[in-house]
């Protein structure tokens, strides 16, 4: 049978050719007009370039026609004349093309003039409006209770800042912690741990109700409005406060050992945990037994941050000496060491320093000239420093004559109190002179 059609396309594709099967196929387009349906405007144009309007949608112009189905179109063929064709404004002002407009007046330009104050008139009129519906409202509308709403404020405002100190009463108290009064819309709460220093048995006996007491606020308050506060974190920070003042004045304590470790003891000063290390301790040989004594310590170490309490009962000792001297006094002890710069001299409990050149006026070759170890001495206090434990001593105040001392010293020794009475008049001048 043969076939219709171009011969060329029945010829084989090349394989880059071949449609992909894949691929979704278009739906054929079919359109039907009718030569009745037809309407020719000018038959002169049927030539030119004519424009086809569809009574149906594009989407229901692509779809499929059925078989039988009758879907008149409507094809007007309109011209270039009909398009861009100028004849209808023949004889038309701009007024008329702009037609009429009721911010313009009668002549084009006045209206331009006359549009500011169009806008002003209607900006007054709008503004006079606004005065009238204001003056409708009295001020009864939005009269109000001054006094409620500053009692309002008042009462919503939060008490108690973190870090405060605030004063309350006891309004109750659980078996978790005591609710106090203080002030806001809602009690602050104490809990059992944060009700003072050491182990509270009976909160009932210690917080009745009505009992005004200080605390510290440590949470600010939640949604409810109540805060959380504490009386030991106050007798803490009081503890702190105090100890660094004993510690500023350079003042001997006494403390009671509770406890020890490999590097000392452990003791409770103001409700806080001290350490004596054993190098500072009397007896560190054997500090295990110190534990349920009382000792008397001074400060080394008081740090509020890192919260370090360090003491010393050997410093104790020396302060508690450093005391009882002063400068020009006259005092006596014995010497425990000799060094190329001076003599060490033990005070009973203090140690002072005769430098080689407070031992005497005149030139001294060897200090073994002057005094030997285990001599006892009568010797000046020149100057204290109870901070760094230092002595200075002299003996040269209480020549009579340069180089006496060492010609003379059995003599100047017996008569070291008259002699100490000249030599701090000097030292008197010296500091005036100094000063």
């Amino acid at each position: 049978m043969a076939r219709s059609g171009n011969p060329a396309s029945r010829q084989p594709l090349n394989p880059g050719q071949r449609p992909d099967p894949q691929a979704p196929r278009k739906l054929p387009q079919v359109l039907m007009i009718k030569k009745e349906d037809v309407v020719a405007v000018r038959p002169q144009a049927a030539s030119a370039t004519a424009s086809v309007e569809m009574p149906r949608a594009q989407s229901a112009a692509t779809a499929p026609i059925a078989p039988g189905a009758s879907t008149p179109a409507v094809v007007r063929v309109v011209s270039d004349d009909d398009l861009f064709g100028m004849g209808a404004m023949e004889g038309m002002t701009m007024a008329d093309l702009l037609g009429p407009d009721e911010r313009r007046g009668k002549g084009g330009g006045s209206s331009r003039r006359q549009a500011p104050a169009a806008a002003a008139a209607a900006a007054d009129a709008t503004a006079a409006t606004a005065a009238a519906a204001a003056a409708a409202r009295t001020v009864d509308d939005f009269d109000f209770d001054e006094e409620a709403f500053l009692a309002a404020l008042d009462e919503n405002e939060p008490v108690g800042t973190t870090g405060e100190v605030v004063r309350g009463s006891v309004i109750g108290v659980e078996s978790d912690g005591v609710y106090v009064d203080i002030g806001g819309k809602a009690p602050g709460f104490m809990p059992k741990s944060e009700c003072g220093l050491g182990v509270m048995t009976n909160l009932k006996e210690r917080f009745p109700r009505g009992l005004e007491i200080e605390v510290l606020v440590t949470r600010e308050q939640n949604a409810d409005g109540m805060v959380t506060i504490s009386a030991r974190a106050l007798a803490l920070r009081q503890s702190w406060e105090k100890v660094r003042q004993l510690e500023k004045e350079g003042k001997v304590v006494q403390v009671k050992v509770n406890g020890f470790n490999r590097g000392g003891v452990t003791c409770d000063l103001e409700g806080l945990r001290g350490f004596i290390p054993r190098s500072q301790l009397n007896e560190g040989e054997n500090h295990e037994a110190l534990v349920g004594k009382t000792l008397t310590v001074t400060f080394l170490e008081v740090n509020t941050e890192t919260l370090k309490l360090v003491l010393s009962e050997k410093r104790a000792v020396s302060a508690a000496r450093f005391s009882e001297l002063e400068v020009g006094q006259l005092v006596e002890g014995q010497v425990v060491s000799l060094k190329p710069y001076g003599f060490f001299v033990d005070l009973g409990g203090v140690s002072g320093l005769l430098h080689h050149s407070c031992v005497t006026g005149a030139a001294l070759r060897d200090l073994r000239e002057a005094f030997q170890p285990g001599d006892r001495i009568k010797a000046l206090i020149t100057d204290l420093d109870p901070a760094r434990g230092r002595i200075a001593l002299n003996t040269a105040l209480l020549e009579n004559q340069p180089g006496e001392l060492l010609i003379a010293k059995e003599q100047v020794m017996a008569e070291a109190a008259d002699r100490a009475n000249r030599a701090r008049s000097v030292l008197r001048q010296q500091e005036q002179a100094a000063g």
